[in-house]
């Protein structure tokens, strides 16, 4: 009995036994089946993530960056030309091209028999510039700068002109906070004070300065707003302009608060309301980093200083100055009928107080038409904005014409459908470099017409008028 009971449990132990090594076996069975799915839709899902090239000109302009250009390439160099372009090839020869062709190589080793159409998706998805965007905009707003200087039209208006006027000039600083911020060359309002020495320096002796600093009191904090806004002072008064005393208002006031600077045009106002325009030249200038922070007006602020009797002109120098920012002061200097640029360093700040705001001390601009100076640095903007855009371009499609020549020797993809490859990259390339060279030969036309315009329309004032003026 005992045996039985014995030989029963051995049997059933067996029995057990190879029932668990079946389930064992199922189970990787079907685990294996599973991991195989799972490689099978890994691989589909990743064919499928690769989005349509471009077709159309607009979605080109718009496309973001390749993958491998967001990896590897240094965005700087893209866009470079003459010698300096050669910082790009050296790059992409030596360091991006080897890692980029690891990448395609691995893709195409597992991706057989994709049309010239998948093929060119997915060379865009890892090689395109995606730097377009930027560079378009700025070729689409760019303007040539040439201006129309004010003529008399009559007698009367020579007689006008011909009788002394006295000048008097404001000059308002922002002292904000953010003027602590370092440019290229230096801190901003250390520059900004530097560049309004000289300026003042080189101003006639019979002209009158007025120094005023706003943003100069407590600090950017909210509970030092209301003191800040207020803080607007007059470091020099109106006066002949002393050198030793001047360079002593300019070192009272550090960056320090907030922004009024409606304030601050409401203050030049009162300052020249006793000085009319059929007496003085009123011009009033500003540097300003930033917006209104204090709740005022400043375009309502300067439609007043332009508008009462004593007609002043307000020009402003936006320093370092953000989108947002440009528009408003854009927009106060339209309103003080004067003019307005963006300066990013020390260089562009003196360039643009030193050799733009003289011309209009003494009635000086209405003499001049646009000067091979203003034309030469009209070319220079266009070219700064266009010869990046054409070169990201260009290189974008070399660098895909260089992926399929790599496909092909190394017998990745036939022939023939590489050549349709190059075909699509070099039409896209064609598409997006006919258009950007046509809106600059626009652009480059109208100038040539407007400057011409000018320069005639100046030259046949001075014929005209020159024994009266004389």
């Amino acid at each position: 009995m005992n045996r039985k009971i014995h030989m029963m449990a051995v049997l059933l132990f067996l029995s057990i036994a190879m029932l668990a090594g079946c389930s064992e076996k199922e189970e990787k069975a079907a685990e294996k089946e599973i991991n195989n799915k799972t490689e099978k839709t890994s691989e589909k899902k990743a064919t499928e993530k690769i989005p349509e090239a471009p077709k159309e000109l607009e979605d080109m302009i718009k496309q973001h960056p390749g993958v491998l250009m967001e990896k590897y390439m240094n965005p700087k160099l893209e866009g470079l030309s003459g010698w300096a372009g050669y910082d790009y090839i050296n790059f992409y020869k030596d360091e991006f091209q080897p890692l980029a062709e690891k990448e395609i190589k691995s893709y195409f080793s597992k991706n057989k028999d994709l049309s010239s159409q998948e093929i060119y998706n997915y060379l865009v998805y890892q090689l395109a510039s995606g730097q377009y965007e930027s560079y378009y905009e700025q070729l689409l707003s760019y303007e040539h700068g040439y201006e129309m200087p004010e003529l008399p039209s009559g007698p009367d208006e020579i007689e006008e002109e011909k009788k002394p006027k006295k000048t008097n000039v404001v000059i308002l600083v922002d002292a904000s906070g953010s003027m602590k911020a370092e440019v290229d060359g230096g801190v901003k309002m250390d520059l900004a004070k530097e560049t309004i020495k000289k300026f003042t320096d080189d101003l006639p002796d019979d002209t009158s300065v007025s120094l005023f600093a706003y943003g100069h009191i407590g600090s950017g904090d909210d509970s030092d707003k209301a003191k800040s806004c207020e803080g607007i002072e007059e470091a020099y008064p109106l006066k002949v302009y002393e050198e030793a005393a001047f360079d002593a208002s300019l070192n009272s006031f550090k960056a320090s608060g907030w922004t009024p600077l409606a304030g601050a045009i409401d203050k030049a106002n009162e300052l020249l309301s006793k000085y009319p325009e059929s007496e003085y030249e009123n011009i009033v200038y500003i540097v300003s980093d930033g917006v209104e922070t204090c709740g005022g007006d400043p375009v309502a602020a300067a439609n007043k200083l332009s508008d009462k009797n004593i007609k002043a002109k307000l020009n402003i120098i936006g320093f370092d100055v953000d989108d947002k920012g440009q528009q408003q002061l854009m927009k106060v200097a339209d309103a003080g009928n004067g003019k307005y640029a963006t300066v990013r360093d020390k260089a562009s700040l003196e360039d643009q107080v030193l050799k733009k705001w003289r011309p209009t001390i003494g009635q000086l601009v209405w003499t001049q038409g646009v000067s091979g100076q203003d034309y030469i640095d009209a070319q220079k903007r266009m070219n700064d904005i266009y010869n990046p855009l054409f070169h990201i371009s260009t290189n974008e499609g070399n660098r895909i014409r260089n992926a399929v020549y790599f496909l092909q020797q190394n017998n990745l993809i036939p022939r023939e459908i590489g050549n349709e490859v190059i075909d699509l990259a070099d039409a896209s390339a064609e598409l997006r470099n006919e258009h950007f060279k046509k809106i600059k030969e626009e652009k480059q036309a109208e100038a040539e017409r407007v400057q011409k315009e000018i320069n005639a329309k100046v030259e046949a004032w001075k014929q005209q008028w020159r024994d009266e003026i004389n």
